[in-house]
This record gives C-alpha cells, sequence and structure tokens, in this order.
C-alpha cells in the first residue's frame, strides 16, 4: 500500500516539472518571438523580403536606421538623400539590389561610404543611373566610377576650416594660459610683500 502512495506521488512530481519545463519553454520562446519577427522600419511598406521606402521624401535624416537582415530588395528611390549613413548596408547578407536611383546625391566627403558599397556590388551595371546632382562639375557622374582623388578635392575647403578652426582654439588656449600665469604671478608677488610687512618688528612707542 505504501508502495503504490509513494508511486502516485513520484508521478505527481514528474507531472508537475514538466508542467513547468513546458511553461518555461513557451516562456522563452514568447521572449524570443520579437527577435524572430522584424518590424517593417517606418514610414516603407514591407512584404516577403523586400522594403519599399521608394517616394517618401526621406532624408539622411529620416532614413531608417537600420533594415531587417533578411531583406533581398530595398527601394529607396525618388527620394532626397543627398547621402546614406556609414554602415547603414553592410550588415544585409542577403540584399541582392538597392534601387537609388532619383536622389540628389552629393558628391562630397559624405558620399564616400555610398560609392566604397557600389564599387563592392558584382554587378555594377545595376547602378549606373546613380549619379551625382552636386557639387557642379560632377554633376551627372556615376557615383560607382568616382575615383577617391576627385572625392577628397571636394573636402579640402572642410579641412582648411577645421585647420583655421584648431588654429584659433590653440592660440586661444595660449593666451588664456599666459592670463593666468600671469595673475599667478602678480598674485604670488602681492602675497610675498604681505608677507615682508608682516615679518617686519613694529617699532615700540617713546615717551
Amino acid at each position: 500500500m505504501s508502495q503504490g502512495v509513494q508511486g502516485q506521488r513520484w508521478l505527481c512530481v514528474c507531472v508537475s516539472e514538466l508542467k513547468m519545463s513546458c511553461w518555461i519553454f513557451f516562456l522563452s520562446l514568447l521572449g524570443f518571438l520579437p527577435l524572430a519577427t522584424p518590424t517593417c522600419p517606418s514610414p516603407c511598406q514591407c512584404s516577403t523580403n523586400i522594403v519599399y521606402c521608394a517616394s517618401r521624401q526621406l532624408t539622411e535624416s529620416s532614413l531608417p536606421a537600420s533594415f531587417s537582415p533578411s531583406t533581398q530588395t530595398i527601394y529607396l528611390n525618388d527620394n532626397q538623400l543627398t547621402s546614406i549613413p556609414s554602415g547603414l548596408l553592410d550588415n544585409l547578407q542577403s540584399l541582392q539590389v538597392a534601387y537609388l536611383w532619383g536622389n540628389p546625391w552629393e558628391c562630397d566627403c559624405n558620399i564616400l561610404y555610398l560609392r566604397s558599397w557600389l564599387q563592392w556590388q558584382q554587378n555594377r551595371t545595376l547602378y549606373r543611373n546613380v549619379v551625382c546632382a552636386s557639387p557642379e562639375h560632377l554633376r551627372g557622374r556615376i557615383i560607382a566610377y568616382l575615383s577617391e582623388d576627385e572625392l577628397i578635392s571636394t573636402c579640402q575647403y572642410w579641412y582648411c576650416s577645421i585647420a583655421l578652426i584648431s588654429q584659433i582654439c590653440l592660440f586661444l588656449f595660449i593666451l588664456l594660459q599666459a592670463v593666468l600665469l600671469l595673475f599667478i604671478i602678480l598674485f604670488l608677488h602681492r602675497f610675498q610683500r604681505i608677507a615682508n610687512v608682516a615679518r617686519t618688528p613694529m617699532a615700540e612707542p617713546t615717551h
């Protein structure tokens, strides 16, 4: 009789542990469900492995920060994009094509990432219509075929401005140090005079 009661207890414990394991597994699935179900970035429309963001007046600041790794096709054409944020397309291992035409691309320092990405594509002919809108001397040029020297030459005015600002900041910093040093010297000189006066013995009054 006691063996039968112990057997029933053991069976109840096993059933309880099995239920608990099932609940833990179910909750773990719920926890990973958002990771397994990618969301469509706003303001785009999405279908299976396709992200449609064309004609949304997108700029670099309003462009989605990321896309699903399973994305195979992205439509970014006919927007107001002047450049692509660095690294945006790097993690899309399944990406087959990105439609980028119809944007006012500015071929300056900020276009270096897009140019590099285009040059890594196996079929560059798909991107012959991705051309510069500015500056004037590069207008109409295919971005994928621009040389690095051509783009760096458009950045020189930025380098000159940065160098000038750096020199001004350095001059102001040195000037501030000189003023502080002068103030410290004057303070120490005044403190020494006060200390000398304090050490001088006072004359005794005469009767």
